[in-house]
């Protein structure tokens, strides 16, 4: 961790990197150091702190099922465990992304 990242929060340094880059929860994961499930919680934060900041947006390109290709899931913010229509737990992850 550089001093700059030792010096910011978990949320500071997730929306900073999806300010750079679109990017998964597991992404942020990896590139912050906290837990994937983690990453959902500072995300929502970040997505409600985000809409009254300069004109920025939260963006979201939804959980997709593998198998059916369903995309219409209650909360985008949130990792699905298993699709609603064909019950298949194949779920690529929502990307994420601040402009």
């Amino acid at each position: 961790m550089t001093t700059r990242e030792s010096d910011t929060t978990a949320r500071q340094r997730i929306a900073d990197a999806l300010r750079d880059d679109p990017a998964t929860a597991s992404e942020l994961s990896s590139s912050v150091g906290v837990s994937v499930s983690s990453v959902y919680g500072h995300l929502q934060h970040v997505a409600r702190t985000v809409r009254g900041e300069d004109g920025e947006q939260f963006l979201v390109a939804p959980p997709e099922c593998k198998h059916c290709g369903f995309t219409a899931f209650d909360d985008p913010v949130n990792y699905p465990s298993r699709c609603p229509e064909c019950r298949s737990e194949g779920i690529e992850e929502a990307v994420f992304k601040i402009e």
